[in-house]
């Protein structure tokens, strides 16, 4: 996934210095960072769904134009956590919050400031101190008139924002102006990556998360979050990719579930991701999926590091 355009490459000049950094994008679950992120670079790549806490890892993207260039980290959502998963996600979104150089919190102007809101925005004014904080209201193409200078208002008064923005992800409406406001921010220097790389996300996992998005799409309660996907194997054979992946599950019953009544269930899930992989990846694929019980994995912390959910390391920036 190294190889593809940012949809603001406008122009032909793309410089390798100029206004450059790291911004972390934070909220509470579901207000829409990793669709703003999508959104942002022209290209999907954070899976996203309307349930809540459907990114468990910290997603890169990097924006680059002929103004500079900024590396996003998209994060979980910021929330009290109920198991060991939980945990590492809140780790995983907190330890952006001293590596970046300017940290945009989200919220969702359709509910206004919620407990969870105010959880994260006490997280992000004690970690993320002497950083620029930019403060967004997202969703507004869902608000009624006059509701939007409300939210933002209503924003601006839970903390020292550096400034108060108004966006739809959804719609892209706003977003010039967040990157101009980024962009503004950001020290001059050497670009960190490559103008034509949106990510860093090897193939592998990029396949893992498109096959949980749709366990997310197709599936209700407590499934979604009850699995893990690794992508055991992929290997190329005549012009055909070979997927070979298993779903963790924690109970027998859950199995059950996501096999579905004749393997029906599990061959929608399939199909759905082999679709969209086929469609970014240009190339035939062959998803062989598995699934497997690994009782309360979310609660175990070396069944986490088995799944690939390893604690934050710092970053080390240049």
């Amino acid at each position: 996934m190294d190889n593809g355009q940012n949809r603001a490459m406008e122009g032909s000049l793309i410089l390798t210095q100029g206004p450059s950094g790291f911004v972390s994008l934070v909220g509470k679950p579901n207000v829409g960072k990793s669709t703003l992120l999508n959104s942002i670079l022209g290209e999907k790549v954070a899976i996203v769904s309307h349930k809540p806490q459907t990114t468990r890892n910290r997603i890169l993207g990097v924006y680059t134009s002929s103004r500079g260039q900024i590396v996003f980290l998209d994060t979980p959502g910021i929330h009290h956590p109920t198991h060991k998963l939980n945990e590492y996600m809140v780790e995983v979104a907190l330890a952006t919050l001293q590596e970046v150089d300017t940290i945009v919190l989200i919220t969702d102007g359709t509910r206004g400031i919620t407990q969870e809101d105010r959880l994260a925005l006490e997280r992000v004014f004690s970690l993320g101190k002497e950083r620029p904080v930019i403060g967004v209201v997202n969703k507004i193409d869902l608000l009624k008139p006059g509701e939007k200078e409300r939210r933002l208002q209503e924003l601006e008064n839970q903390g020292p924002f550096t400034r108060v923005l108004a966006l739809s992800a959804l719609t892209g409406e706003g977003e010039d102006i967040l990157l101009d406001t980024l962009l503004s921010l950001l020290p001059i220097g050497p670009y960190y990556y490559p103008p034509d790389m949106i990510t860093d996300q090897p193939e592998e996992f990029w396949i893992a998360e498109i096959i949980r998005e749709k366990i997310f799409l197709f599936t209700h309660q407590e499934i979604p979050y009850s699995t893990a996907v690794v992508v055991e194997d992929i290997k190329e054979k005549e012009e055909i990719l070979v997927v070979e992946a298993i779903v963790y599950v924690e109970r027998s019953s859950q199995k059950g579930i996501i096999i579905g009544h004749k393997g029906q269930m599990l061959k929608k899930i399939g199909e759905a991701a082999r679709e969209e992989m086929e469609r970014f990846l240009g190339i035939k694929v062959y998803l062989n999926l598995w699934v497997k019980v690994k009782e309360k994995w979310r609660k175990k912390e070396g069944a986490l590091r088995e799944l690939g959910y390893r604690r934050p390391q710092k970053r080390a920036k240049g």
